[in-house]
């Protein structure tokens, strides 16, 4: 009988203690935890424009910066923003170290299993740029030319799963540079910074660089966070969505000069 009482009570005290362990691993308290402590705390590359630029007064600005200003105004929260590598901010989102990761990353199925999305804000092409005058006009004529490209991107992931060779750098800038100097046949980079980049090149360079018209795939941009936080997310959908419906979205970029692909056209 003892033993029995003895074996009773031991149970009791593991679902107890797994009630309890349970309630504060499972509880999402995401949302609420950026209202209490009033801010959103944000990681982000800002080497990205027009989505994240890097000023020379050390601010950030950019299309997603603005979108994100607008989502902490609906909050009622107020912007906080950490400076990394590209390559540290999904690892950085997925470790808890900040709330956002924001920097014009897209949603595919491989991040997904890691982090958790937004709904897309927009869609954007992955662009190939050359030398004026090369003899590469198409995706096609990549095979057995190397080209440069942003690490931790999904240029990079595209490249390798398709057998492109490519050197990969930590800064858009590095990679245009690989490009201009010679080191590397091509640039692979999202079309709209590729628009920006290269008209600022050009301006001051005889020797010009040129986006190709055919780009190597179409992607959705999106805001990413740990997995976990779904209320976050949801309230953040709910934000993007009416910033969409009443063109809020499509103004920014018309603001920056950029071309605004409607995540709704996506088949």
């Amino acid at each position: 009988m003892k033993k029995i009482l003895a074996l009773v009570l031991a149970l009791l005290m593991v679902v107890s203690l797994f009630a309890a362990c349970g309630g504060k691993t499972t509880e999402d308290n995401s949302l609420q935890a950026v209202l209490d402590k009033g801010e959103l705390v944000i990681g982000t590359s800002p080497d990205f424009p027009p989505f994240e630029n890097l000023n020379d007064d050390g601010s950030i600005t950019g299309i997603e910066i603005d979108i994100l200003t607008k989502i902490c105004e609906k909050l009622g929260v107020t912007l906080k923003i950490e400076q990394m590598d590209f390559d540290s901010v999904l690892p950085g989102v997925q470790a808890g170290k900040f709330d956002l990761a924001v920097s014009g990353i897209t949603a595919t199925e491989e991040r997904k299993q890691n982090a958790l999305f937004t709904d897309p804000y927009c869609l954007a092409n992955i662009a190939i740029v050359v030398k004026e005058g090369s003899e590469i006009k198409g995706k096609a004529d990549l095979q057995d030319k190397t080209v440069s490209l942003q690490t931790g991107t999904t240029a990079e992931l595209y490249c390798n799963a398709n057998g492109f060779a490519n050197n990969a750098f930590q800064a858009n800038a590095d990679a245009q540079i690989a490009l201009t100097t010679g080191k590397v046949d091509a640039w692979i980079i999202d079309d709209l910074t590729a628009k920006d980049m290269v008209a600022a090149y050009n301006e001051e360079n005889a020797d010009k660089l040129v986006i190709l018209d055919e780009a190597m795939t179409t992607e959705p941009y999106g805001f990413a966070t740990k997995l976990g936080n779904d209320a976050l997310i949801t309230e953040i959908n709910t934000i993007l969505a009416d910033l969409l419906a009443d063109g809020t979205i499509k103004g920014l970029f018309e603001q920056y000069g950029a071309d605004f692909v409607d995540p709704a056209t996506a088949a």
